[in-house]
């Protein structure tokens, strides 16, 4: 990155493309770009939280990983592995999905912070430069974007990568809207290690996600390297009030009647010290891309957790973004667009995909099933 000067209010900085988020598709996107001779820049803000929410890598990342460079990075970074899904769906008893005959082997449960730490980390050992903050105002010029930060800093760019997430908000100021499906919410809570200890004829802990529907949503739980637990309730967010599960001892208590999840947290005395709630519903940015800019991950496509694919989703479009983008670079002003369209056919694809999957379950006449149905 070129630039005149540090101070407030004063140009630091130029580049060929900015990324604007330093999530994994940010990342995907400035590694592929900077690999091809670009100067990129990340903007995004420290992270604050002291766990995330996304913990599973379905082993489809495997190739996009490699393809990034990184396969051998996150294989080797303390993450444990996930050899499946269970599912009491449709039906009492959990029907297993494994996933370790399939092309690719396990997947991952991740720490989600260690995970996006190493490919944030990964960008900047490849010569991507990070600037702290966030994008305030977006401009476009005649031949380029003018981005003003938090700290009243102003960058240049040709370029600019949304991967501001679920909001798409740079987007959404750029005139793209977002369109959204459903409504569904996760209220997420992280369990730490359990309280019992490991004898010698301890059970080897369970290395796979589980999902269990109920009358008035789903739950998902998974295991965490080193340990612990995280478990989500999902419902839509008019339910939520009406279900008191914004109370850590409610929440508890319904996941004590979710019989297949309280096996899985029968070692554990609750309810978490707090909840996290975070928007999990179906979106998508529309058009995702247009002159000089594209939107990735979230930010492009956000899909159900159910999907379970939202770290491929992240790391694809990073990749096909960053495609696109030297392709218009190289005069091909139908890349863009096309990218673009591209995001539109795979969102319809996975909303087809999602209404499949809840149709399947058909054992309550409820608020939350009867949209779906």
């Amino acid at each position: 990155m070129s630039g005149t000067g540090s101070g407030a209010g004063v140009t630091i900085g130029s580049c060929d493309v900015l990324v604007a988020g330093g999530g994994p598709a940010g990342c995907a996107a400035a590694l592929a770009l900077v690999r091809a001779g670009a100067d990129v820049v990340i903007v995004a803000p420290v992270a604050t939280a002291d766990w995330q929410v996304g913990e599973s890598c379905a082993p489809a990342a495997r190739p996009l990983l490699e393809r990034l460079g990184l396969l051998d990075r996150v294989a080797l970074d303390g993450h444990a592995p996930c050899y499946g899904i269970q599912a009491a769906w449709g039906g009492n008893g959990p029907m297993e999905v494994s996933q370790v005959f399939g092309p690719y082997g396990e997947g991952w449960h991740l720490d989600r912070a260690r995970f996006d730490a190493a490919i944030l980390e990964a960008a900047r050992a490849e010569g991507v430069c990070r600037h702290v903050g966030r994008v305030r105002t977006a401009r476009r010029l005649p031949d380029h974007w003018q981005f003003t930060t938090g700290d009243g800093s102003v960058l240049q760019a040709g370029y600019l990568v949304d991967a501001t997430g679920r909001s798409a908000r740079l987007a959404r100021r750029l005139g793209a809207a977002v369109i959204r499906s459903d409504h569904l919410i996760a209220v997420a809570g992280q369990l730490g290690p359990p309280r019992t200890e490991a004898g010698a004829g301890a059970a080897e802990p369970d290395r796979t996600s589980l999902v269990e529907s109920t009358r008035w949503g789903w739950w998902y739980t998974a295991p965490l390297p080193g340990g612990g637990r995280v478990v989500m309730a999902m419902t839509d967010t008019d339910l939520l009030t009406g279900l008191h599960l914004l109370n850590p001892g409610v929440w508890w208590a319904q996941a004590q009647r979710a019989g297949h999840i309280q096996d899985r947290i029968s070692d554990w005395e609750g309810p978490p010290q707090r909840l996290r709630v975070l928007a999990a519903g179906s979106a998508r940015t529309s058009p995702a891309a247009g002159p000089g800019w594209a939107a990735v991950g979230d930010a492009a496509t956000a899909t159900d957790p159910l999907a379970a694919r939202g770290i491929i989703t992240a790391l694809a479009t990073g990749l096909a973004a960053a495609r696109a983008i030297l392709a218009d670079r190289a005069g091909d002003t139908g890349a863009l667009p096309a990218y673009a369209r591209r995001i539109t056919a795979v969102h319809a694809e996975y909303l087809h995909a999602k209404a499949t999957q809840y149709r399947r379950e058909q054992r309550w006449d409820t608020p939350f099933w009867d949209r779906r149905h």
